[in-house]
C-alpha cells in the first residue's frame, strides 16, 4: 500500500497492519455478527476485547500487579483535572514545568490543590531539562507532576528521576502521553502514569492511567464518580461506557508491538530512527535543533529553517513528496516531525532525503 507519511503529533499515524484489521473486523468482529461500535460494553464479546487489551499492554509495559490499569475519557487535559481531584487531598503538589504541556497541568491543577513550581526551563525557552538535585521540593507534598515527554517543545527525560534520592517520598506523576510504549518504564519510580492514545496507543477518545493501588481511595469530595479512580477500578473501567472503539484499537496495537518484539526492540528501532534525523539536521548549516542533545525527544523533532522566509516552501514540497504534517505548533513555529512508533525508518529516511534536497535547491 503506497501511503504518505503522516508526522502529525495527534491523533497520529496508526500501523498499517492494525488499520488492515480493524477494517477487515470493522462488520463482524470473530463471527458475532456485529462491528466493536456496535457492541454493548457489558456483552461478552466487548470484555473478551476489553481484558486482552490490558491483559497485553501489562505486558507490554511489564506493569507490576500492585498497579491498576484504567480505560479512561478526556485525554491528557481531562488527567489535568482528574489526578488532582483522586491524588492530592486538597494540599500541596509540586510540578517539575518543562513546556506546554506541564505548564497546563499546573494551571488546571491550581483550580484543586495548591501547586507549586519545583523548577522550571522557562528561562531556557524550554530547551533543556532542569536536573533533579536542583527541584525545589516541599516535603508534604501529595505528589510530584513531571510530563516525561514535551509534544511542542522536544524534551524528554530518558531516565525517570528517583525521588527517594532526593529525599523525597512523595509519589512521581508522570504524564508520559507522547512517548508511552516507546521505550520501557521504571515502575519502581513511578506513582501514577497517564497518557492520551492519540499519539501512540491508537485513535482519540481514550485515555490511559496506570495507578498504584494504594494511591487508590482518596478522592475529593467533588471529584466526579466517574473520574474516581477507586470507582472506575472496582468496575474494571466499565462504570460508564468505555471509548468502546479506541480501547479496541489500542489493543490491536498492543498485539502488534508485542509481535514487533517488545519494547526493547520498539526501543531500539526509535533510537535509530530519532539518531537519523537528529544527525543530519546536526550536520547541516540549513536546519537547527534548539534542545539540547542530553534531553532531546526521541518521539517529537521540532527543528528550524534558518531562513524562515522559506517555511512555506519547505512545507509545499514535503506535502508533494507525501511527507505531511510537518508544521509546528503555532506556540514556536518552525517543523515538527513527530516519528512515533508506527512511523518506520523509510519515513525518516525519506524526509531526510527530502531536506538535503530542498537545502541544496534553496542555495
Amino acid at each position: 500500500m503506497n501511503r504518505p507519511f503522516n508526522f502529525s503529533a495527534g491523533p497520529a499515524a496508526i500501523p498499517v497492519e492494525v488499520l488492515q484489521q480493524a477494517a477487515a473486523e470493522m462488520l463482524d468482529w470473530h463471527g458475532s455478527g456485529m462491528g466493536v461500535m456496535e457492541m454493548s460494553h457489558r456483552g461478552k464479546e466487548f470484555v473478551l476485547i476489553c481484558e486482552a487489551a490490558e491483559r497485553d499492554l501489562r505486558k507490554l509495559l511489564a506493569v507490576p500487579e500492585n498497579f491498576r490499569i484504567l480505560f479512561m475519557q478526556g485525554g491528557g487535559l481531562a488527567e489535568n483535572a482528574i489526578v488532582p481531584l483522586n491524588l492530592s487531598r486538597g494540599g500541596h503538589v509540586d510540578f517539575v514545568v518543562t513546556g506546554s504541556w506541564s505548564q497546563k497541568s499546573l494551571k488546571e491543577a491550581r483550580r484543586y490543590c495548591t501547586a507549586h513550581v519545583a523548577a522550571s526551563n522557562e528561562a531556557d525557552h524550554h530547551t533543556r531539562l532542569p536536573r533533579p538535585e536542583t527541584w525545589a521540593l516541599n516535603p508534604g507534598a501529595a505528589y510530584v507532576h513531571v510530563c516525561t515527554n514535551e509534544t511542542i517543545h522536544g524534551v524528554e527525560f530518558h531516565e525517570l528521576p528517583d525521588l527517594k534520592t532526593l529525599g523525597c517520598d512523595a509519589p512521581l506523576v508522570i504524564d508520559f502521553s507522547s512517548h508511552v510504549a516507546s521505550r520501557p518504564v521504571d515502575w519502581s519510580r513511578v506513582g501514577l502514569a497517564f497518557g492520551g492514545a492519540q499519539k501512540n496507543l491508537g485513535p482519540a477518545g481514550l485515555t490511559l492511567v496506570v495507578v498504584r493501588e494504594d494511591l487508590i481511595g482518596h478522592a475529593l469530595a467533588v471529584c466526579p464518580s466517574a473520574f474516581d479512580y477507586q470507582t472506575v477500578a472496582d468496575n474494571r473501567s466499565m462504570y460508564n461506557t468505555p471509548p468502546t472503539w479506541s480501547i479496541y484499537v489500542a489493543g490491536l496495537t498492543f498485539q502488534w508491538l508485542l509481535e514487533q518484539g517488545g519494547m526493547a526492540a520498539i526501543e531500539q528501532r526509535n533510537v535509530a530512527k530519532a539518531a537519523l534525523l537528529y544527525d543530519f539536521i546536526d550536520a547541516s548549516d540549513f536546519y537547527v535543533n534548539k534542545v539540547e542533545r542530553d534531553c532531546r525527544s526521541r518521539m517529537n523533532i521540532p527543528f528550524f529553517l534558518k531562513d524562515a522566509a522559506r517555511n512555506d516552501a519547505f512545507l509545499t514540497g514535503a506535502a508533494a513528496r507525501g511527507l505531511l504534517q510537518l508544521r509546528g505548533h503555532k506556540s514556536v513555529g518552525g517543523m515538527r516531525a513527530s516519528i512515533y512508533n508506527a512511523m518506520p525508518l523509510a519515513g525518516v529516511q525519506a524526509l531526510v532525503d527530502y531536506m538535503r534536497e530542498f537545502e541544496k535547491s534553496q542555495a
